[in-house]
């Protein structure tokens, strides 16, 4: 099977949505990513996208910064300004995207709901022949 849009990534990869909310502190959301194996995960309030939180924001703006883990809350260092892209989305667009923007990670939205969260790695895997 030839995989070239989102939909394709989505139906053969875990379509479990990993989040977290803004007021929970950043250790639980990296104790998450840990137990999953992720490199990210979206937060939410309720059904509603508020940001995303990578191991590249825990690097930042938290060891960097010595900030405490435990204390510091997801809301105070997650990117809120999210990229998100439509599951008719190419593969090649999700690429060009994640390239230039500096990122790893692209939530998948239908409206406002949000159905899916790709990386680029899986990108990445599926445009390789």
């Amino acid at each position: 099977m030839r995989y070239t849009i989102v939909d394709d990534i989505l139906e053969w990869q875990d379509c479990a949505i990993y989040a977290v909310g803004p007021d929970e502190p950043v250790y639980s959301a990296l104790q998450l990513m840990a137990e999953k194996n992720i490199g990210a995960v979206l937060v939410m309030e309720g059904e509603r996208l508020l940001g995303i939180l990578s191991e590249r924001d825990y690097t930042r703006r938290v060891i960097l910064q010595d900030r405490d883990a435990q204390r510091t809350l997801v809301g105070e260092i997650m990117t809120s300004q999210v990229v998100t892209v439509e599951p008719q989305c190419t593969l090649q667009e999700c690429m060009k995207i994640m390239t230039y923007g500096g990122f790893r990670h692209l939530p998948v939205m239908i409206g406002d709901e949000v159905v899916g969260l790709i990386s680029i790695r899986e990108v990445a895997r599926a445009l390789i022949p």
